[in-house]
């Protein structure tokens, strides 16, 4: 029995993986020949082809043309909810999303071109941006609920002295969550700017750790 159920969950995992792969030459396909010729004059046909899938298997991914355009890989946030949630009790909330967010971004620098290709598209397409930047604000909602879910499940809280009111502790779950995935995600994006304008200079992985650790020290004033 032992050998079926490892048998069955690495059949999940190849599917998993080929159903990522898929969807991610999808959307970089998109991406790609919208940054050629305009996101506007790009069809369904045309991502299809340059993905090497049919019309019918891109439905299977996304709802309509513009989703492919909106978000690279929208499975990402999910991982991270999930790694969050599952991550060693011993991890502080702020460790545990270090961890998750640096998991997702270990290519990052892999993606580098794709990444410039689609902002150039977003910003391209006014439409597009919108629709992203409502993606990326329910992303940071679920995540805030994540976090807020691994507090209660008994993971190191937030810094609520002992001596806080029930009231105040409530307060603090409610705000700290929200507070946290949105920092964590100014600080992606600015780990993200950093690096590109300068990524000679250091590892990707290695400003992203930087930035982390400035947060965790309380941002202190770099000196004069």
């Amino acid at each position: 029995m032992q050998g079926v159920k490892e048998k069955g969950a690495a059949q999940g995992g190849l599917r998993e993986r080929k159903k990522r792969a898929t969807r991610a030459a999808l959307a970089e396909a998109a991406v790609r020949l919208a940054a050629e010729h305009g996101a506007e004059k790009v069809t369904v046909e045309a991502i299809s082809a340059a993905a090497g899938v049919s019309v019918r298997t891109f439905f299977n991914y996304f709802d309509t043309r513009d989703d492919a355009f909106v978000v690279i890989d929208a499975d990402a946030g999910a991982r991270i909810r999930r790694s969050v949630r599952e991550a060693p009790a011993a991890l502080s909330p702020l460790e545990a999303l270090r961890d998750a967010m640096a998991a997702e971004l270990a290519e990052a620098e892999q993606q580098h071109e794709l990444w410039r290709l689609h902002a150039q598209v977003l910003h391209a397409s006014p439409h597009l941006l919108v629709r992203t930047l409502g993606a990326h604000l329910a992303d940071e909602t679920g995540l805030a609920e994540a976090i807020a879910a691994r507090i209660r499940a008994g993971g190191p809280a937030t810094a609520v002295p002992a001596s806080a009111s029930d009231e105040e502790r409530r307060g603090a779950l409610d705000l700290y969550p929200r507070l946290l995935a949105g920092v964590a995600s100014t600080a992606v994006r600015t780990s993200v700017e950093h690096w590109c304008a300068r990524p000679e200079e250091a590892a990707f992985l290695d400003v992203f750790q930087e930035v982390f650790a400035l947060l965790a020290a309380g941002l202190p004033a770099p000196p004069a």
